[in-house]
């Protein structure tokens, strides 16, 4: 019996993809790179909170060194493997973008720290010793500088590649794998500096911060998506399309325990528009069974006409 064996095939990056980067990328993670360095250095590292991920290791690893171990160069140093590290899984663009997000970012901390006429060695120059408006104001700055990197195509904290790659390998989601990592790291800063107090100020500061990543990444004001089974599914649409003029799915669907046929009546409103699609619903099919969702982003080709909160398309879409 012959011995069957596989060759291994390695994988070979793709350079072409290097013709996808854009220059109005680098400028919108130039700006990324100075509002994260300002966030980090004028409110939070003074008064010794931490940021999360590999920039709040970097902070912390920065105090319990000597001096010539500056914060910039922990930004460096332990970013650029991490995003280098995932490279084959990112891609090359994202990798590009993230490294000169994150050289960006020590420049500015660089800058700021060690060349500009600001004193941050022992406040925060905007909000003193206050750990409170520190961590608010720091978390939120920073929270900014790190959505608009994510949105012009980088990341400014390597952390979240580590992720991508083990959470799956270890059971976690990836924002679970984010969590425990800053959790852990906020218990090790608590134990090595005998204080929980600046630990617990550092929760609100990655609270802060995650709240407005989200905020500038999936919107402030996200859209819900409503999911109708009824038996009326033309009068609930024509009334649905009058009233909020937008793009209606529906899909042919069978109920299992009724055993009838019914129909999945699927729209996308905002807000404000729910209360009144749900009294529409339940006047025209008061059997009908309605689950609402939020969704952070809706994309329409320009032949669907698919607006989404209402808008002016009239046009119906059916899969």
């Amino acid at each position: 019996m012959k011995k069957i064996t596989k060759k291994k095939t390695s994988k070979k990056l793709d350079f072409s993809s290097l013709k996808k980067l854009k220059w109005i990328n680098f400028i919108g993670l130039t700006l990324a790179g100075i509002v994260n360095a300002i966030g980090v250095n004028i409110f939070i590292a003074p008064v010794n909170l931490y940021d999360s991920g590999i920039s709040g290791t970097s902070i912390f690893l920065s105090q319990v060194t000597p001096d010539y171990l500056s914060l910039s160069l922990f930004l460096l140093v332990l970013n650029v493997p991490l995003f280098l590290f995932g490279l084959k899984r990112q891609g090359w663009v994202f990798t590009i973008y993230a490294i000169y997000a994150v050289l960006i970012y020590s420049l500015g901390t660089f800058l700021i720290v060690d060349v500009l006429p600001v004193d941050v060695s022992m406040a925060s120059p905007l909000a003193g010793t206050d750990l409170l408006l520190c961590a608010l104001f720091g978390g939120v700055i920073s929270g900014i500088g790190s959505g608009l990197a994510i949105h012009f195509g980088g990341a400014m904290d390597g952390i979240e590649v580590l992720a991508v790659i083990f959470a799956k390998r270890i059971g976690l989601t990836v924002g679970t794998f984010v969590m425990v990592y800053n959790l852990a790291l906020y218990v090790v800063c608590g134990i090595a500096l005998g204080s929980w107090i600046l630990p617990l100020y550092s929760i609100v500061t990655y609270s802060a911060a995650l709240k407005t990543v989200d905020f500038l990444v999936e919107g402030i004001d996200r859209s819900k998506a409503a999911t109708i089974i009824t038996e009326k599914p033309d009068e609930i649409c024509r009334e649905l399309s009058e009233t909020f003029a937008c793009g209606i799915t529906t899909i042919d669907a069978h109920g299992y325990y009724s055993d009838t046929a019914k129909t999945v009546v699927y729209i996308i409103l905002n807000r404000f528009q729910i209360r009144q699609m749900r009294d529409i619903v339940r006047e025209v099919d008061h059997n009908a069974y309605i689950s609402i969702a939020e969704i952070a982003d809706v994309f329409a080709g320009k032949s669907n006409n698919v607006p989404a909160g209402g808008g002016s398309g009239k046009s119906d879409v059916h899969p």
